[in-house]
């Protein structure tokens, strides 16, 4: 480990483009797999899990995605799944995450919906209180599922309304999943007081992104990668500074670029675009949030106070208070003059 990996490793952040099921870890998501053997594909071998996360493509991400969250299968599950989650993010030293959570997916294979908020709101409790780890929700809209999904998604969210829900997102496929017809839920979700944080720009063109920005009103886009294609996006963004939640692991995962070396963060930071660092999902991708800020280090040339620059951005590009936020900057601000 070198000097930065070190600092890394110690550094308090944030996380904000994190998935819930797709932050299992090989061994939970083995047991599970054992608990229901013969109906699931999943591997019961955490050594064989890593080769079932192998993606040929982005559409081959989502089937593989959604066999593992037919694994959670009642409200138990839910609870140690997402404990689970809350300590391997505090082992990495973050202070606060948005968890991206898609009740959908969970209520429509049984778990009824006031139990599933109840299950991951306990998890959230005693996360915070033997972790030190402040966890948040956002609800989002598996959108290969349609409008249906949207219409349950904000039902599941204005009706049980659980205490750290604080976004509304999309996710799942882009391509043939366009951003406007879910414009209607976004508007109820925002008129409620959620922030809108959809996907956007990952595998389809800058035209998603400016559909997230016009018709969702996205306050921060998921990934947006691909805005670089478009000059003027890029410079809309850093104007009104919209901050992107990048994931380099991921996108070189599902093959949205080729390699480490193509990804556009050094030139979205070059334009003064606002980036934030996250993992996505983490184990299904081989990777963790402490390992992206390294790639992110080596790919921008940073150093300690450049990485907690990276730091400081996600804080401010949170949903946090500011009270809040101004106390994880001062966190950070010590720990660098310490190093």
């Amino acid at each position: 480990m070198t000097d930065l990996d070190e600092f890394i490793a110690g550094l308090p952040k944030v996380e904000l483009h994190v998935h819930h099921v797709g932050s299992a870890l090989p061994r939970i998501v083995a047991e599970l797999a054992a608990r229901h053997a013969g109906s699931t594909p999943v591997p019961t071998d955490v050594d064989a899990l890593a080769e079932y996360f192998t993606f040929r493509d982005f559409a081959h991400f989502i089937e593989v995605y959604l066999s593992v969250v037919d694994l959670i299968r009642d409200e138990e599950d839910v609870r140690i799944l997402t404990y689970e989650v809350a300590r391997e993010l505090a082992r990495q030293n973050v202070r606060y995450a948005e968890l991206t959570v898609t009740p959908y997916s969970h209520v429509k294979r049984g778990i009824p919906a006031p139990a599933f908020c109840e299950a991951i709101e306990d998890a959230r409790a005693r996360a915070a209180d033997e972790l030190g780890i402040e966890l948040r929700w956002c609800f989002d809209i598996p959108g290969e599922a349609g409008v249906p999904a949207a219409e349950e998604t904000l039902r599941i969210a204005l009706d049980e309304r659980p205490e750290g829900l604080v976004s509304f997102g999309l996710a799942g496929p882009e391509i043939g999943v366009p951003r406007p017809p879910f414009k209607p839920y976004f508007d109820k979700a925002r008129a409620a007081g959620l922030h809108s944080v959809p996907h956007a720009g990952e595998t389809t063109g800058p035209q998603t992104i400016w559909d997230a920005i016009r018709e969702l009103h996205a306050e921060r886009i998921g990934h947006g990668i691909s805005c670089v294609r478009d000059p003027q996006l890029v410079a809309y963004l850093a104007e009104r500074r919209i901050p992107l939640e990048i994931s380099p692991t991921s996108n070189v995962r599902t093959r949205a670029v080729a390699s480490l070396a193509e990804h556009p963060l050094p030139a979205l930071v070059e334009a003064g675009v606002l980036v934030t660092i996250n993992s996505d999902d983490p184990p299904m991708f081989g990777t963790t949030l402490n390992q992206e800020y390294a790639i992110a280090a080596r790919l921008l040339g940073l150093d300690r106070a450049g990485v907690a620059d990276l730091a400081r951005a996600g804080v401010d590009a949170s949903f946090l208070p500011a009270p809040e936020k101004a106390r994880l900057r001062a966190e950070i601000d010590a720990y660098l003059a310490a190093s």
